[in-house]
């Protein structure tokens, strides 16, 4: 898994799950820009409505100690990734809500 990867976060102590992107992955821990799976609905909902429900992501540091694993977004057979629910649902990628759209190279003739 690489920085820019979508992924789902299963932590322990408290138990929490959450979605985001990869910001890094180190010896210490892991940094994400994400959001609580148990919000991602109603910041969804906001976002399709163009709505201010003062929810976001935040960018976390956790410690390896409550990482219980880590898994890629992405989808299994006929069940759609959490990135592809939240572009039918909001009408963008998750990238380009959170202006982290790649952007294609400048070409110089």
């Amino acid at each position: 898994m690489d920085p820019g990867s979508l992924v789902l976060l299963h932590l322990v102590d408290p138990n929490e799950k959450y979605w985001g992107v990869l910001e890094e992955l180190g010896m210490a821990g892991i940094t994400v820009r994400a959001i609580n799976l148990s919000s991602l609905d109603d910041w969804m909902r906001s976002l399709s409505y163009e709505e201010d429900a003062g929810l976001g992501v935040a960018t976390i540091f956790f410690p390896l100690r409550r990482v219980e694993r880590m898994s890629l977004d992405e989808p299994i057979g006929q069940v759609e990734s959490l990135a592809q629910m939240f572009e039918r649902r909001v009408g963008r990628t998750v990238l380009e809500v959170l202006g982290m759209e790649a952007k294609a190279p400048e070409t110089t003739n």
